[in-house]
């Protein structure tokens, strides 16, 4: 069971935040440098997609649009019905990060990963997950503004608008000028990954810091974090179980299943964190607590399911086929004489 090395890169920096958070210019430098790295991330997202291979799994709409409605209908219905869990076991703070997680878009690499070890149908991960990222970038802040507008967690109609032009337009800058730097970006994938994974790294921190100077921690006690971890681990469960009998039931062949069950599940922590920090401004620490515990625990049970299927398949391929039936015996053929 895989621990991510990134969620221990993401931990420590929520402990450094929690030791020396950025307070005044220091606050206003992090804010500043966090603006401009989720704008450069969202560029190399723009400019790493490849709109046309997307486009060209149109022709398995049916497959896509169960990843869709799994992401951006299910997910979200069942968040909505985790609100009867505030106060009991949630507090509202905590629980409007559960339901963020679930408007969030599905991953792109994991879903891919998992699908290849399941031997899964791997075209048919790659373009959904791309599917579901083009979608969460107009789709999540539209339901979040539907859903959490009225609930106090910070999001507003400004945010709104923060998030088109700090997300959406590098997007569309970035697809715009991938006929010109796609080859850069792909012969440089390496790099610009770190990269990436450094700006969501800056982005956590600036969150934390101004999360820990406002005192907003204090709200959270072992005993809600606990309760969160246990409502998490229903809602994969839930959905884990949808998405593959689900798939069954619709009909779709196993390798679909598979890539079903690793795209429909699974939610993208590279996409929350961007999005929740502008859409949440000081609560953000909040907001993208649940996503990251979350992240970690589909990757830990997506590996040990994966591992599961692929173990499947090569039973079935080492497995001898039956013996044939024994053949009946034959009657020997009576000749009739002719009387003479």
């Amino acid at each position: 069971m895989p621990i991510d090395p990134y969620i221990l890169l993401l931990l420590g920096t929520v402990g450094l935040a929690a030791l020396f958070p950025a307070r005044g210019t220091a606050a206003d430098v992090a804010s500043g440098a966090s603006t401009a790295a989720i704008a450069c991330l969202f560029f190399l997202y723009g400019a790493r997609l490849s709109t046309r291979e997307a486009l060209d799994g149109l022709r398995h709409w049916r497959l896509h649009g169960a990843v869709l409605v799994c992401t951006f209908v299910i997910f979200p219905l069942l968040g909505l019905g985790a609100g009867g869990l505030v106060p009991v076991l949630l507090t509202q703070p905590l629980y409007q990060g559960l339901l963020f997680l679930t408007l969030v878009p599905s991953t792109i690499q994991s879903s891919i990963a998992f699908t290849s070890i399941a031997r899964g149908n791997v075209p048919a991960a790659i373009c959904a997950g791309s599917f579901s990222s083009l979608a969460g970038i107009v789709l999540t802040p539209l339901l979040a503004a539907m859903l959490l507008g009225g609930s106090g967690g910070g999001f507003s109609a400004h945010s709104l608008v923060t998030i088109v032009f700090q997300l959406l337009v590098p997007f569309l800058a970035g697809q715009a000028l991938r006929p010109w730097i796609g080859g850069f970006v792909a012969r440089h994938r390496k790099v610009l990954g770190l990269v990436d994974r450094g700006s969501i790294l800056l982005v956590v921190y600036a969150a934390f810091s101004e999360g820990m100077v406002r005192g907003i921690w204090h709200q959270v006690s072992p005993v809600r974090l606990g309760a969160l971890l246990v409502v998490e681990a229903v809602l994969l469960g839930v959905m884990l179980g949808l998405t593959w009998y689900g798939a069954k039931a619709l009909r779709f062949g196993r390798g679909d299943r598979i890539a079903i069950q690793f795209a429909g599940s699974k939610k993208s922590l590279a996409a929350g964190l961007p999005m929740a920090s502008v859409l949440f401004g000081a609560h953000a620490s909040l907001a993208v607590l649940p996503l990251m515990l979350f992240h970690q625990m589909q990757l830990m049970v997506c590996a040990v399911i994966a591992k599961r299927r692929a173990h499947e398949v090569r039973d079935q391929e080492t497995t001898p086929p039956p013996p044939p039936p024994p053949a009946a015996p034959r009657t020997p053929a009576v000749t009739a004489t002719r009387p003479r």
